[in-house]
């Protein structure tokens, strides 16, 4: 017999409490009831390299709260009751009642209908069902360490040319601090230095940030070692989970916020007016899986995400906007605009969470489907993967991978890339590649739909200096009409595409 969504709610109660704030630092008590009683404990925290909080501020305290309950927003599927124990207005408890939700049904879909490696048995073909709430826990709010504190909304004054970067290291934010040094903004950018080997990744772009730009800032947080902890308290996770190769995490999908509430504190305290995150055009996706609709495990990238966030700024009272200025551009499009303008940021790019160190510097490890597909984006625009520490021998091997394996990107981007390689003689014929390989000269256009990337995504104030940069790399631009794209110029989109 097929076990249903019930079977998954295997804890009593999962609580958040405990919260301790000091001027650096934030610490909250994750407390785990078993399934046998039983309860284990662990500790979360968020440090930073500079005062941030203030621990009689009710603010702080907020913030606090706030960036404690984002990991545990993962968990509405298998806990009977979640407890946040912190100090919280009605636009924190909509906000987190509302996400938690969606990231239950995201996961739902995502990790347990479709196929997921990380799933022992029978929970690998558990039952489709339809429901109007999928988050099974009871979601309690409660306050009993900061009962004389009341939150209020203090309507600051925000900085338009400020702008505070979410930063990793990958193309996307590098694109995006070099676009706002351009046109002149204030970059704020901020590195989430995650306690595992995920921080390989950013070490050489912090470094060169921290040495080049005063506005540089850094967040530790344990959330992986948080994370790891909960699945190895799940009975219908594999307990070699650690051992298994994928490009997907087992279980969890809301995974930015945790980030992006660490990088807040920093922009409020700064008066920051724009929190920018480096997604681009693929990462919106609205499908439907046998009657349940679903954003392909990719909420936490679209626009849809973005909107919500500014929703909720506002609803604190904060002139705060968060988007990304990449949503028009393809993958291959923002590579192009990178290291063709900023050849010096794309020197330390890392896109590969298999990185390794050596004598002080972080190199990728020229074997993964990221590395192979960096490497081809590179080639095709003519440019050396050298510049960002791929060897000779790796790049070769990439571009042999590229001829029998595919790459994670939507099958226009795919194509195209394929398209160019073959026609530049870097890879061979064959069926692998003669298949996958078609023209989709719109990669390599500024796209535009009322979907994914839509101009009223955008502040009014950031628009034209953004997109023009752009067209000066761009093939032009075109608008998605009835499922087919048509030239256009920028200038005359309707005004739709503008609110």
């Amino acid at each position: 017999m097929q076990p249903g969504l019930q079977s998954l709610l295997v804890f009593p109660q999962l609580k958040i409490h405990d919260l301790i704030v000091e001027p650096k630092r934030v610490k909250a008590t994750y407390l785990l009831t078993k399934p046998d009683g039983s309860e284990v404990q662990n500790e979360l925290i968020y440090s930073y390299d500079e005062k941030i909080f203030d621990p009689k501020s009710p603010e702080s305290i907020n913030l606090a709260s706030m960036a404690a309950a984002q990991v545990a927003m993962n968990y509405g599927l298998f806990c009977k009751e979640i407890i946040f124990d912190g100090l919280y207005d009605e636009a924190d408890r909509r906000f987190i009642l509302d996400m938690t939700e969606n990231t239950s049904r995201e996961i739902y879909v995502n990790k347990f209908l479709m196929e997921n490696e990380f799933l022992l048995p029978p929970f690998n073909q558990i039952l489709l069902e339809k429901k109007e709430r999928y988050t099974g826990a009871e979601i309690k709010f409660v306050n009993t360490k900061f009962p004389g504190f009341k939150t209020e909304k203090i309507f600051p004054v925000t900085e338009k040319n400020k702008f505070a970067i979410l930063s990793s290291g990958g193309k996307d934010s590098l694109l995006t601090y070099g676009i706002v040094k351009d046109i002149g903004g204030e970059a704020h950018p901020v590195f989430i230095n995650e306690s595992g080997r995920h921080w390989f990744t950013a070490i050489n772009s912090h470094r060169y940030f921290a040495e080049n730009e005063p506005n540089t800032g850094r967040v530790w947080c344990n959330s992986d070692r948080i994370f790891n902890w909960m699945l190895r308290q799940m009975p219908f996770i594999r307990q070699d989970y650690a051992n298994v190769r994928a490009d997907y995490y087992p279980i969890r999908l809301w995974t930015v916020a945790v980030f992006l509430f660490g990088v807040l504190p920093v922009a409020r305290r700064k008066n920051i007016g724009n929190i920018l995150i480096g997604d681009e055009y693929d990462t919106t996706l609205q499908e439907n899986f046998n009657g349940i609709t679903h954003y392909a495990g990719l909420y936490d990238q679209s626009k849809y995400f973005d909107n919500a966030l500014t929703r909720y700024f506002f609803k604190k009272g904060w002139n705060t906007h968060q988007y990304s200025i990449l949503r028009s551009l393809g993958e291959l499009l923002i590579m192009k605009i990178l290291v063709k303008r900023y050849p010096e940021l794309q020197r330390h790019q890392v896109s590969c969470h298999a990185s390794h160190e050596h004598e002080g510097r972080i190199y990728p490890c020229g074997k993964c489907e990221k590395c192979r597909r960096i490497v081809g984006m590179l080639k095709s625009l003519d440019e050396d993967p050298g510049r960002c520490g791929y060897t000779p021998e790796q790049i070769q091997l990439c571009l042999k991978a590229l001829e029998g394996k595919k790459v994670k990107q939507i099958g226009s981007d795919a194509a195209h890339l394929y398209h160019l390689l073959l026609e530049k003689g870097l890879i061979e014929r064959n069926a692998h590649t003669e298949k996958l390989a078609r023209p989709h000269p719109e990669i390599m256009k500024l796209r535009f739909d009322k979907e994914r990337s839509n101009l009223a995504d955008l502040p009014p104030y950031i628009r034209e200096p953004v997109l023009k940069i752009y067209n000066q790399y761009a093939d032009g631009a075109v608008v998605r009409e009835n499922r087919k794209w048509k030239e256009v110029d920028v200038s005359e989109l309707p005004g739709d595409y503008f609110n």
